[in-house]
Parts: C-alpha cells; sequence; structure tokens
C-alpha cells in the first residue's frame, strides 16, 4: 500500500512537471510551424528576381529609388554665404561640428576671409575633462544605489562618450572659450576616437570602482571627493598624451581685409611692370632663376594683419560675440504634447551646466521658424535620425529614397511616433541648415551642411526634401527673438523631467 502512494506521488509529480515544461514552452517555433511556413512560402517570379539580385548585388544599389535620383536638382532659392567643409572623421563630434558650423559664417564675414575653421580638438579636450568631472560626481552622488540601477548602468556603459547636444556646445565654449584651427591642431586620436574613448572608459570605470570601496570602508563622502584629484590627473594625462596640451594663449593673425589698400597698391604698381620685365630678361640672360616662386606653403605676397596674443574666451569675445545663451532648443516630439517644456536627465557635459532641454511645437512651427532664420541669413543647427533615406553619395535625404517595401513585397511602414516608441528611430546627428529652396513661399527642400567632408555628398552638402524633414528632423535651435511669445512662455514652465533612455534623446 505504501509503494502504491509512493508510485503515485511520483506519477502526480513528474505530471505537474511536464505540465509546467509544457507551459514555458508554449511560444516555441516548432517544427510544424516550420513545416507550413516553409509550404505556405513561394518562389514565384519576383522573389525569384529579388533572390538572384539580392545575393549578387548590394540591397541599397537594387532599392534605391531612380525616380527620386532623376528628379534631383540642386536649385535652392535662398543660400546662406559660407565657406569650407569640415570633417569630424571617426569622431562622434557631429554636435560639436554642427556647432561650429553654425557660429563659423560670424567670423567668416567680419573679418571677409576666404578659409576659417575653429579648433575643434581644443573644444574635444575640455569636453572629455568635464564628462570626466560629472562621470566621478555621479558616482559619489549615486553612491547608495544597486550597480544594476538604470542610471548607474547608462553611465558605466561609456563615461566620457564623444556625443553631445547643443547645451554642452554652449557651455564648453561659454567656460573655456574657442580657438582657430591654427591654434591647435586635430590628432590621430581625435579623428579616430575608439582607442582612447576605450582607455578613458578603462581608467573612469576603475575610478568607480575605487569610490565605492572607499564609501564602504569610511561612509564618507568627504573622502570620496578626496581622490577625484588624483583621479581627474591621469584622465589629463591621457588626453594630453592623446591631444595635446590645450594653450592658455596663442599668436593669431589673419588675412588683410581691406581689398581696397590692395587694389591701390596694385594700381602704383602697375608703372614699374616694365622695369621688372626688363630686369627679369636680364636675369635668364645671365642664367638667374628670377622667375622661380617661393613654396606654395609659404605666403609672403598676401597681405596680413598684425599678430597678437589671444585667450580663447577673448577670442571667441573679439571674433564671435553671440550670447550663445540667447539660443533656445525647439522640438517635434511626437510622443508627448505640444506646449510642453522637457528637461532629458544626464545629458550634461558639465556637472555645474545644463542637461538638454526643449519647448516641444507642432512640426509646422518648427518649419516655419527654420525658414525665418535663413531668411535673415543665418545658419541654423538642427538634429535628425540620419539612418533612414539618405544618400552619401550623392547627398540627398528624401522619403522613400531606398523602396524595401517593393523588394520584399512587404509592408513595413511606422509613422514617426511610432518608430520613436519601438525604437526603429532616435536623435543620432546633429547638422546645420545653410540654405531653402522655396515655392509659392513653402519649403521644397533644404540645404543641408554636414560634417562628412567634402568627399561625401555633393561636396559636403546634403539636399533635404522636405518630405524627409516631416519623417527625420526633431529639434532645431534658434535665437529666442524668432520664437513666437507662446513658445518663449513654454520655455519659462518648470520642464519635466525625462530619463536620459528616452527614445528620442
Amino acid at each position: 500500500m505504501r509503494d502504491s502512494r509512493m508510485r503515485l506521488w511520483v506519477v502526480l509529480v513528474v505530471g505537474i512537471g511536464l505540465a509546467v515544461v509544457a507551459t514555458a514552452q508554449d511560444g516555441a517555433l516548432t517544427p510544424a510551424q516550420i513545416e507550413r511556413i516553409r509550404s505556405d512560402f513561394q518562389m514565384d517570379a519576383h522573389a525569384r528576381a529579388m533572390r538572384n539580385a539580392l545575393t549578387s548585388t548590394g540591397i541599397r544599389d537594387i532599392a534605391e529609388n531612380r525616380e527620386i535620383l532623376a528628379a534631383h536638382n540642386k536649385q535652392f532659392s535662398h543660400k546662406i554665404k559660407t565657406k569650407g567643409i569640415s570633417n569630424q572623421k571617426s569622431s562622434g563630434r557631429c554636435w560639436m561640428f554642427a556647432g561650429f558650423n553654425t557660429i563659423k559664417p560670424v567670423v567668416l564675414n567680419k573679418l571677409d576671409l576666404d578659409d576659417f575653421e575653429f579648433s575643434h580638438i581644443y573644444l574635444q579636450f575640455w569636453d572629455k575633462m568635464e564628462k570626466a568631472n560629472a562621470f566621478l560626481e555621479y558616482m559619489i552622488e549615486y553612491r547608495d544605489r544597486d550597480i544594476q540601477d538604470r542610471d548607474v548602468v547608462f553611465l558605466l556603459k561609456d563615461p566620457a562618450p564623444d556625443g553631445g547636444y547643443w547645451e554642452n556646445f554652449v557651455d564648453l565654449v561659454t567656460k573655456y572659450g574657442v580657438l582657430p584651427r591654427e591654434a591647435m591642431a586635430e590628432t590621430a586620436s581625435s579623428e579616430n576616437t575608439g582607442m582612447m574613448n576605450r582607455a578613458l572608459s578603462r581608467i573612469l570605470r576603475k575610478d568607480a570602482v575605487e569610490l565605492r570601496e572607499v564609501y564602504k570602508e569610511t561612509g564618507s563622502v568627504r573622502k570620496m571627493r578626496e581622490a577625484k584629484p588624483r583621479m581627474l590627473a591621469e584622465v589629463y594625462r591621457v588626453l594630453v598624451l592623446n591631444l595635446g596640451e590645450p594653450p592658455q594663449e596663442f599668436a593669431w593673425r589673419h588675412k588683410a581685409k581691406d581689398k581696397g589698400d590692395k587694389d591701390e597698391k596694385n594700381e602704383a604698381d602697375e608703372g614699374e611692370d616694365e622695369d621688372e620685365d626688363g630686369d627679369k630678361a636680364q636675369d635668364e640672360e645671365n642664367g638667374d632663376e628670377a622667375d622661380e616662386k617661393p613654396d606654395d606653403d609659404y605666403d609672403v605676397e598676401q597681405d596680413w594683419s598684425e599678430l597678437r596674443i589671444f585667450t580663447p574666451r577673448a577670442f571667441y569675445g573679439e571674433f564671435v560675440g553671440l550670447d550663445l545663451s540667447q539660443y533656445v532648443n525647439v522640438a517635434d516630439d511626437p510622443i508627448r504634447p505640444k506646449g510642453g517644456h522637457y528637461e532629458v536627465q544626464l545629458t550634461k557635459n558639465l556637472y555645474d551646466g545644463q542637461n538638454a532641454h526643449y519647448a516641444n511645437v507642432d512640426l509646422q512651427t518648427l518649419k516655419d521658424l527654420v525658414v525665418k532664420v535663413l531668411l535673415d541669413n543665418k545658419p541654423v543647427y538642427f538634429a535628425a535620425d540620419v539612418s533612414p533615406d539618405q544618400d552619401s553619395k550623392a547627398g540627398i535625404m528624401a522619403r522613400n529614397l531606398y523602396d524595401y517595401e517593393s523588394i520584399y513585397a512587404l509592408e513595413m511602414g511606422l509613422n514617426k511616433t511610432e518608430r520613436l516608441l519601438f525604437r526603429d528611430s532616435t536623435i543620432n546627428h546633429g547638422m546645420a541648415f545653410i540654405g531653402v529652396d522655396l515655392a509659392d513661399g513653402k519649403p521644397v527642400k533644404w540645404l543641408v551642411e554636414n560634417s562628412w567632408g567634402s568627399d561625401r555628398g555633393s561636396g559636403g552638402l546634403w539636399t533635404m526634401y522636405d518630405d524627409w524633414f516631416v519623417d527625420n528632423v526633431y529639434n532645431i535651435i534658434v535665437h529666442r527673438d524668432y520664437v513666437p511669445d507662446e513658445v518663449r512662455r513654454v520655455l519659462e514652465l518648470p520642464a519635466e523631467k525625462l530619463p536620459v533612455w528616452d527614445p528620442m534623446w
């Protein structure tokens, strides 16, 4: 009897276990389902043609819409005068390059220059230092949080990243000023940041471990903070070895603006040409190479301004002088109600700086603001998702530039809100609008200055068709004087806090 009960008990336990296993496996891909899918698939003429094409040619080449390419033109009703194309190369500094591209025309116009570029590496250096300091402070601030806390995980994943936001650019320029390109040149590590970032990340994670151990042993925030100077000194050493040491002051001159004096000088010299030619002929008879020109690297004929000494902040004040605190972030966030003010946590690079924050407006307001500023001959910083529908060779951004639905004979469409919420889209690149093509007062396409060098796009520029703007542009930066009163009032409201893992940012 006892044995029978034991056997019954074993059967019941095994039976319950099997039931649990069967329940746990519900939803698994079964052989029967695979067979049904296999038998339902039809290799029709379209599928066979696409298979042959896709197995021998890149998908993008097949999917590109030739009708859009054929209809494309580079005509714009309004274009801002700017010169030079920058190149961020293998670094995530697009936000910084876009910021500089927005203020560069001020210097070009003020000094009437044919070429000018800011030193991106200078701001990059201080951006890394500030992010390292902010990371260490967050490790102190979050000392009691679990190591798997989502904010802590975000910080540990990339302690001092390349990426950033307009607000980061403003805080850096305000605190550290700017340099011309000649005062601090790019290095291999500034242009390709991968290995430098890996070293910085390892050092800062090691520091995070030490800070937690100090707190565990002493319970003292003061002791944690006392360790910071040594940690930051190590970061500074890594940055100097990779990027060079930023100058506290520098000597700089620019090509002279006053062309009138130069023209008058040329006219005065015209009477001497005959004698000079005669001397030249005599020198040639004597075998002298009087017509030999200096090396092109040495510009000895150009008039130059006086050589002067600047600090980075004094240079910004004299040659740029914009009050960047007066520029505001305006976005088309389709997830949240319009008319709200939102702030994204953990997006500041200076620990005492500002997070990215924006007024949420409708898309038409966003477009109207860009047109208004462009027609006033000023560029506009903006951020977008550059992943879909852009051809880097032709410099085109247009809706359905790549028709994947026709290739696969499947529906693949999502609206802007769905793409954000389901992580199909996010802001991932900053650029500058420098032109617009208007027809009956409405934008048909937009001219974009990128930071991927002159070999990509159309000499470094992109044509963005208006439907691509609708689908992929999320926020712009404009001076508050252009913004409607109701939007300015929104920016005065207390900001609703958003987590750093928000899908748009």
